[in-house]
């Protein structure tokens, strides 16, 4: 006989998890597209396995501590298999929860709860990541000697000094003004790559676009939320509930996947919160960029040298998460001199998803190999991608094969080098 989970005791996100749980009908079709299950060949590695865990855990047969917190902890959360379930099992919404019903109720050793400790106090600020970042160069000559996961987070470190992006509050479109926009200045992106947001700016205004960067933002929480930090995630976003004001401007838009699909998944964040109806209309607004451009239209470019060869990557959080697929592509399709091919197996995930390269090293590398091994059969020059964790992920990847000659940039980054601007500013 069959129980039915009581959502009701379970938070927020019970009444989801009860129906994700109730929907699934264990057919399989999830088995192929889960990129865990793939590598493990193991059942208790699928979507569908992870779902009867759960399940077992929640009605109190399994301990969070045995194989239900094992084999979810496995889970990218890359909701691929979300788009391949026939019957709509919103497994996003059911691991979410889950995550942040089991955190609660964990005996996590010392050493486990003060890593997830440490990257959650650093990576979504700012300041603090800057001054992560030259603490790991510094260690970065006894490298061999540091833990693996350690190890992991100072590969990730890029070359280039780490600076602010150079972008002002507000800045005004250089043409008549066809749209106002707020763009989310983040965490991670804007320590390790400030020049997306940069190149954002400069292709938004040469398309009419006035952008607003407002102080008082910060992290949209999707690294805390997906790590079962449900708490932390919601403080960060009430930031940017009272910073980006969707009511002043016709766009709330990033030039991160994982950003864009954290937000627009606030309203389940604050349901039942007293910032619930304006958690509605914050979303209601939020575009990746790519889908803000495409749907506006933009000013045909004219391409500065020619690209030739392009890999366009789906991450995740873009393709699934928010069905973002065609609009970077025919972005990029209008610029002059790009021959846009399809990376195999494109829709697998390259292994980075937030935090999840840094606790499973062994299993993202994986993931990070078969991604290179997969553009380097594309023969393309350059790769291109619509989020920071994928950029950092195949970047080094690439380098790690020795293949540091394909360059690895963000959709807007390559936009902007097709632009010809007159004060002479590059791109990327």
């Amino acid at each position: 006989m069959q129980h039915r989970i009581d959502g009701a005791r379970l938070g927020p996100y019970g009444p989801a998890m009860a129906a994700a749980i109730e929907a699934c009908v264990h057919c399989g079709f999830c088995l192929p597209a889960c990129p865990t299950y793939q590598e493990l060949g193991e059942e208790m590695d699928s979507p569908r396995g992870r779902i009867y865990l759960i399940k077992e855990a929640l009605e109190g047969r399994l301990s969070v501590d045995g194989a239900a917190g094992q084999h979810v902890d496995r889970c990218l959360g890359c909701l691929a298999c979300v788009e391949a379930c026939p019957s709509g099992v919103r497994y996003d919404l059911l691991l979410v929860g889950f995550r942040e019903w089991q955190e609660t109720r964990r005996k996590r050793s010392a050493l486990s709860r003060w890593w997830r400790r440490g990257l959650l106090s650093v990576l979504p600020y700012p300041r603090r990541l800057r001054a992560a970042v030259a603490l790991g160069r510094a260690a970065g000559g006894m490298r061999r000697w540091l833990p693996r996961r350690l190890r992991a987070m100072i590969d990730r470190i890029p070359p280039e000094p780490v600076r602010a992006a150079g972008v002002p509050p507000a800045i005004p479109t250089r043409g008549p003004r066809r749209a106002r926009v707020a763009l989310l200045r983040g965490c991670v992106e804007s320590v390790l790559a400030p020049g997306i947001l940069e190149a954002a700016v400069r292709v938004l205004t040469a398309n009419g676009v006035e952008a607003v960067v407002p102080e008082g933002q910060g992290c949209c929480g999707a690294l805390a939320l997906h790590a079962g930090a449900a708490a932390q995630a919601r403080a960060l976003a009430r930031r940017n509930l009272r910073a980006l004001r969707p009511e002043e401007v016709d766009a709330i838009v990033t030039t991160a996947a994982g950003c864009g699909s954290a937000m627009k998944e606030y309203p389940a964040l604050f349901a039942g919160r007293p910032e619930q109806d304006r958690a509605r209309a914050f979303s209601a607004k939020v575009r990746d960029i790519s889908e803000f451009l495409d749907a506006m239209g933009i000013t045909p470019p004219s391409a500065a040298g020619r690209p030739g060869r392009v890999a366009y990557h789906d991450a995740c959080h873009l393709g699934h998460g928010q069905g973002v697929r065609d609009a970077p592509r025919r972005l990029l399709s209008r610029m002059p001199g790009v021959e846009l091919v399809e990376i195999p197996d494109g829709d697998t995930c390259c292994g980075s998803a937030g935090i999840y390269h840094l606790e499973h090293p062994e299993l993202a590398r994986r993931l990070q190999e078969r991604k290179v091994e997969a553009i380097l059969r594309t023969g393309a020059g350059t790769v291109v991608a619509g989020n920071i964790g994928c950029i950092v992920q195949i970047r080094e990847g690439l380098a790690r094969r020795g293949a540091g000659r394909v360059r690895v940039q963000h959709t807007v980054e390559l936009l902007d080098r097709a632009y010809a601007r007159p004060e002479g500013g590059g791109g990327g």
